[in-house]
């Protein structure tokens, strides 16, 4: 197996332990070159917007949250699953966890970190692993907070883990991931994607849902 950066990249080290070796045998596995290095950076970016924040998450969990938050964008889930991507991901790594005997409540917090990491507005109230999984992918995918990293942290990240051509490569893998399960988009920053990309991709509309429903008045 092929061995990854774990310490020493802008002062922070992947817990070395056999869970974490775990996810990172299994994500490599499963995932191209451009969400595997895009989740270690997840990890690194979210402990460092933790660090600038007084946040301390447990960052085996972290870890786990962030390595497996894009794995149901992979096959066989792309092609075949109805359930949201951030869905497969989390009931995936809950099942991974459980497997090796952590606790439920720790695994689930793993899940909800990354059920919630395309929900806007509401991670950062909650557990500091949940709220430091959707902090990380807000840095690396949007650039929020970015700005507020040092910039030689963020170069330690990118060496690490670099992100060619980044923006246009994670925009085509959210596309392939979601374009079959287009329904699974509603009321979430998905609907964004498709409307991009996808020609016959239609919005479903709130407002006409609640005026077009069953009710008589």
């Amino acid at each position: 197996m092929a061995t990854y950066p774990a310490d020493g990249v802008a002062g922070l080290s992947v817990p070395d332990t056999p869970l974490t070796r775990d996810i990172t045998e299994y994500v490599r596995a499963a995932e191209d070159d451009l969400l595997f290095d895009h989740s270690r950076r997840v990890f690194f970016l979210g402990a460092l917007q933790g660090r600038r924040r007084g946040v301390v998450p447990d960052l085996e969990l972290l870890y786990a949250g962030a390595m497996f938050h894009d794995v149901g964008l992979t096959e066989p889930h792309r092609s075949s699953s109805r359930l949201r991507f951030e869905v497969d991901s989390a009931d995936l790594a809950q099942d991974f966890l459980l497997e090796r005997g952590v606790d439920p409540a720790r695994a689930r917090t793993v899940w909800l970190s990354i059920a919630l990491h395309t929900t806007p507005g509401i991670p950062q109230f909650l557990e500091p692993e949940v709220a430091l999984v959707t902090a990380g992918v807000e840095t690396d995918v949007l650039g929020i907070g970015l700005d507020a990293l040092s910039a030689d942290d963020v170069a330690a990240v990118t060496a690490a883990h670099p992100r060619p051509d980044f923006k246009r490569r994670i925009l085509a893998a959210f596309t392939d991931g979601m374009r079959r399960r287009p329904d699974t988009t509603f009321g979430t920053v998905n609907a964004d994607v498709l409307a991009h990309y996808v020609e016959t991709f239609r919005r479903d509309d709130f407002v006409e849902i609640i005026l077009a429903n069953g009710w008589p008045e």
